[in-house]
C-alpha cells in the first residue's frame, strides 16, 4: 500500500497488495479485494464493498448517501465486482431501505462523470460511457452498453444485451438485445454487432430478429404479439427471457420506431 497522505480509517478492510494513491479518503466499514488500485482524490464512504482487481480513478465518489429526501440514514451498501474500472468524478451512491444495496457486477466499465443512484442493480461485463445516469432503482442486466448522456428513468428495466445510444432519454424498459435510439427512444432493431461479438450464431441472430418482427413490425399490440410469438415460435432460451421480460415489465416497454414524416 502507498497512501503517506491518504486517510484510510482504522475500521477499514483493505487487502495487503491494493495501492492506495495520496489524498484519498476510505472512511469505516470499507471492505477492498486484492489487487485493486485506488487513484489520488477518490472517496470511499461507509459501506463500500469493492472486488479484486478494480481501478477507481480520481475524483471517484464510492457509497454517498442516497439523494433520496426518504432516505434516514438506514446501513446500506455498494457492491463493486471484480475487475471493474470506474473512471475519473463517476459516482455510485448506496442503497436505501428499498433493497438494501447498489450492485455493479464484474468486467464492468463506468466512463466518467457518470452517476449511478441508490438502489441500482447493474449486471456484468456492462459499459456505461461518459455521463450516463441512471436514477434509483434502475436494473440492468449483463452485457448492456449505454453510450454517451444517457439518462435513464426511475425504476427501468434494461435487459440482456441491449444497446442505448448517445444521448437517449430511457423512459421505459428496454427488452433484451434490442437497440434503442432516437427520441423518444424507439426499438431501431437487434443489436446484432454486439451479439456477433459475444459468439449468438446467425441462426440464433435470425430468432431474436423474428420474435421482434412479431413484436414491433406486425400492428399487434404487446399482448396479442406474445400470445403469437409463444404460439409459433420454437421454446428456446432466447424467446422465453423476452416473454418474461414484457410480461414482467412495470413501465411498459419502449415502442417501434414509426415516421412523423
Amino acid at each position: 500500500m502507498n497512501q503517506p497522505l491518504a486517510y484510510i480509517h482504522p475500521g477499514a478492510k483493505i487487502a495487503k497488495n491494493v495501492v492506495v494513491e495520496p489524498f484519498t479518503t476510505i472512511h469505516n466499514n470499507v471492505t477492498i479485494g486484492e489487487g485493486t488500485w485506488i487513484g489520488s482524490n477518490v472517496t470511499i464512504m461507509e459501506g463500500a464493498r469493492i472486488g479484486k482487481n478494480c481501478n477507481i480513478f480520481p475524483g471517484a465518489v464510492i457509497s454517498a448517501p442516497p439523494q433520496d429526501l426518504k432516505y434516514k440514514g438506514e446501513e446500506t451498501t455498494v457492491e463493486i465486482g471484480n475487475n471493474t474500472t470506474i473512471r475519473e468524478c463517476a459516482t455510485i451512491n448506496k442503497g436505501t431501505s428499498d433493497r438494501m444495496k447498489t450492485v455493479i457486477g464484474k468486467n464492468c466499465l463506468i466512463m466518467a462523470y457518470c452517476h449511478i443512484a441508490h438502489d441500482c442493480f447493474v449486471g456484468n461485463n456492462c459499459i456505461f460511457s461518459n455521463n450516463s445516469t441512471l436514477a434509483g432503482h434502475v436494473t440492468i442486466g449483463d452485457n448492456v452498453v449505454l453510450a454517451g448522456l444517457v439518462a435513464v428513468h426511475q425504476f427501468v428495466s434494461i435487459g440482456h444485451h441491449a444497446f442505448v445510444t448517445g444521448g437517449s432519454l430511457v423512459r421505459k424498459d428496454v427488452p433484451p438485445f434490442v437497440k434503442g435510439a432516437r427520441e423518444p427512444m424507439s426499438y431501431v432493431g437487434i443489436n446484432s454487432v454486439g451479439l456477433r461479438r459475444r459468439g449468438f450464431k446467425s441462426d440464433k441472430i435470425r430468432e431474436i430478429q423474428n420474435i421482434y418482427r412479431i413484436l414491433y413490425q406486425k400492428n399487434y399490440n404487446n399482448s396479442q404479439a406474445v400470445q403469437i410469438i409463444e404460439a409459433e415460435m420454437e421454446a428456446t432460451p432466447e424467446r422465453d427471457e423476452i416473454l418474461q421480460f414484457i410480461r414482467d415489465s412495470q413501465r411498459g416497454i419502449m415502442k417501434g420506431y414509426f415516421s412523423t414524416n
